[in-house]
């Protein structure tokens, strides 16, 4: 798994409650981790260091849908279901772009 790939993952909820399969970004990936953000289709939840995406053959995605960098996981790889596709290098950039705001890095 490479940066940029979308996989589907089981993502805990924020609350620890449970947990959802759905897409999520690769931010980077060990041996036996990945940490990913997560996706969702509920773009009326858009916060500033959000991407909104449109499917794409590309990336997979059945829905316009957005890249939550702010709900970020570090998960077993062993949890990701399926490789869906890759972000393009123009949202790859944007994902970069959006973490530098979210967390901060000038």
């Amino acid at each position: 798994m490479n940066k940029g790939d979308i996989v589907l993952v089981r993502f805990p909820f924020t609350d620890q409650s449970g947990n959802k399969l759905r897409p999520a970004v690769v931010l980077f990936a060990t041996g036996l981790d990945l940490t990913a953000c997560f996706i969702t289709s509920q773009t009326d939840w858009k916060e500033d260091s959000d991407i909104m995406m449109s499917p794409t053959q590309m990336n997979g995605l059945l829905k316009t849908s957005l890249i939550r960098t702010g709900k970020i996981a570090t998960i077993d790889r062993a949890l990701a279901k399926g490789l869906l596709g890759r972000l393009s290098n123009e949202e790859l950039a944007a994902l970069n772009d959006k973490l530098r705001l979210l967390l901060q890095l000038n």
